[in-house]
């Protein structure tokens, strides 16, 4: 197969490809797998980092991690293949990701050769993504290549967007992360973890209402058994009323002067 399959037929091999790892993931050859599935289809970056990124996620929470099954050779080694490299390659960093891993995913890519990451935006994302979470400003270059790169790329944004809002001293975080929030498809209203980050950027602004609308909508959009998910959004609306209610005791107290 190759990109010339028409847009319906291509997204329903992809998800094929999806299915054929998600079928097998408790075993150990899920990632050749699913390497091959990509790897037939021809998948362009944005394909594999849709893909991978998903998949990874779902391996991770049934207790077969890609860390488990690759190694950091996958990462920086170059292979015969092309798309089965980057496959692998996404599949790693992308759990090095959800487990908040910066350092690690830093490491691999400063051994990654710039010709690759010129080829991968989605990487280098998820390296700007290590940068930012260290709260490093020095990311902030990487994002705004990444930005120009691969504009407008969902998973892209995600991994951008994670490491914004894992960078806690980074300068001008909120406005930061809202500005890539609405850089998502519909501005990020019909996802829940925008919403999420929204939420705590408004947070962060002292906008106590907008993020309450923010996290209430996420929490209406989020698919069920995404309990980890779930959890993460009832924590960051405690922290919104906490902040909320904070503020209006400080606003509210006693003059304390005669």
């Amino acid at each position: 197969m190759t990109h010339t399959l028409p847009r319906p037929e291509r997204a329903a091999a992809l998800a094929r490809a999806a299915s054929i790892a998600i079928e097998t993931i408790v075993g150990s050859q899920w990632p050749a797998r699913l390497a091959e599935a990509l790897c037939e289809l021809d998948a362009t970056w944005q394909e594999s980092a849709d893909v991978c990124s998903d998949v990874a996620w779902q391996a991770r929470a049934a207790g077969n991690s890609p860390l488990a099954l690759l190694t950091a050779e996958h990462v920086t080694d170059a292979g015969p293949d092309p798309v089965v490299q980057r496959t692998y390659r996404h599949l790693y960093l992308s759990t090095l990701r959800y487990d908040f891993r910066c350092r690690d995913i830093e490491d691999l890519m400063n051994k990654v050769p710039v010709s690759v990451l010129n080829e991968d935006p989605y990487s280098e994302a998820l390296y700007g993504f290590s940068r930012l979470g260290q709260s490093r400003s020095d990311g902030l270059a990487v994002m705004h290549r990444v930005l120009v790169a691969a504009p407008g790329h969902p998973k892209t944004l995600h991994a951008l967007l994670h490491g914004v809002w894992l960078g806690t001293f980074l300068p001008g975080r909120a406005p930061l992360l809202l500005m890539l929030v609405g850089l998502l498809p519909k501005g990020g209203l019909d996802d829940p973890i925008a919403l999420f980050r929204m939420a705590s950027a408004r947070r962060t602004l002292g906008h106590y209402p907008e993020a309450l609308t923010a996290i209430d909508h996420a929490l209406e959009l989020l698919a069920p058994g995404e309990l980890s998910v779930h959890a993460d959004l009832v924590r960051e609306r405690l922290l919104i009323t906490t902040a909320h209610d904070l503020t209006r005791l400080i606003r509210n107290r006693p003059d304390p002067t005669p």
